[in-house]
């Protein structure tokens, strides 16, 4: 039988390592990289005929004309109507909101530039940071909600493994996951908006399902297995659910590793920015499940029994 919790320092040290890679990439890269609704800015859309233009010389005419960075750069194909004939999109995220003079400023200097026609249509927005920071708030807040009510569940349900306690373990399995996808959103430049906090739940609600899965057959190896160490209780435990929950994790993965692969093809910025870190953290959560968590608790309640052994040998 495979020594999970024996195994416990080198999945422990993994998670460091990962951690420190995490902490090193956030100075490196001059922390998260923001979208547009989060830090405010411009988004500036204009149809052009081909898309045989140059993004280094655009990011250069926004420099140039405004003294402003451009960011978010991309076209894609649309249907121009009844004419049979494609256009393309082309869209400019600019890190500061354009007043009116610098939008016709800017608009002026890209139909020179990449011939764009007169009657092009084009659609200009400012976006305020203030909307997207107060979303980002009532995410976090969420979150930290999520958190708080998975510790009464568990604390309720696993009163045999001192509930609240194995709640709070549990939890910091989950802490590790959300770190986990922090670190791919700052390592892999993946801006930061709307769908990252709809991603991060959605990893905290399946993490937390393999967690359960364990934390059952913990509870009810603890009826059969009276006399064996905490630490063998945990680990048969964990082998027994093994092949259920690789089995659910590689069904689960396969089909968000599709999602990714149609969004990477047909150009789908927005779901590859959201399946890219959903395929991270249900790997994360897996692993922390299984390497994490019952380590972890087992750790937990030898220090109780050392603290009352100690109070023993003193009486």
């Amino acid at each position: 039988m495979f020594d999970i919790i024996g195994k416990r320092k080198w999945f422990f040290a993994i998670s460091i390592t990962i951690m420190v890679i995490g902490i090193i990439g956030y100075f490196v890269f001059d922390g998260f990289k923001l979208d547009i609704q989060f830090q405010g800015g411009t988004i500036f859309e204009i149809e052009m005929q081909d898309d045989n233009f140059d993004e280094e010389r655009a990011e250069e005419i926004v420099r140039e004309t405004l003294g402003k960075i451009a960011t978010g750069m991309k076209s894609r194909a649309l249907s121009a109507g009844n004419s049979g004939e494609d256009i393309h999109l082309l869209t400019l995220n600019i890190a500061d909101p354009l007043t009116s003079e610098e939008q016709d400023k800017l608009m002026e200097a890209l139909r020179k530039e990449f011939n764009i026609s007169d009657d092009a249509q084009m659609n200009i927005s400012n976006v305020e940071p203030t909307i997207g920071g107060e979303q980002l708030r009532k995410g976090i807040q969420a979150i930290f909600i999520t958190l708080f009510l998975i510790i009464c569940y568990i604390a309720v349900r696993f009163r045999v493994m001192h509930g609240w306690s194995s709640g709070l373990i549990a939890v910091v399995a989950l802490l590790h996951d959300v770190m986990v996808m922090l670190i791919v959103y700052i390592i892999f430049r993946i801006p930061l908006n709307d769908s990252f906090v709809a991603g991060i739940l959605t990893i905290l609600g399946y993490s937390l399902n393999d967690t359960v899965i364990i934390y059952d057959r913990i509870r009810e190896n603890t009826k059969l297995m009276h006399k064996v160490s905490y630490k063998e209780l945990v680990n048969t435990s964990i082998v027994q659910t093994l092949s259920r929950t690789l089995n659910t994790t590689a069904i689960t993965l396969m089909s968000v590793i599709v999602l990714f692969v149609f969004s990477v093809y047909y150009g789908i910025e927005s779901i590859t920015e959201f399946a890219f870190p959903l395929m991270m953290g249900i790997i994360s959560g897996t692993y922390s499940s299984i390497c994490i968590c019952g380590p972890l608790w087992v750790m937990w309640r030898e220090l109780q029994q050392r603290k009352l052994a100690k109070k023993a040998s003193k009486a």
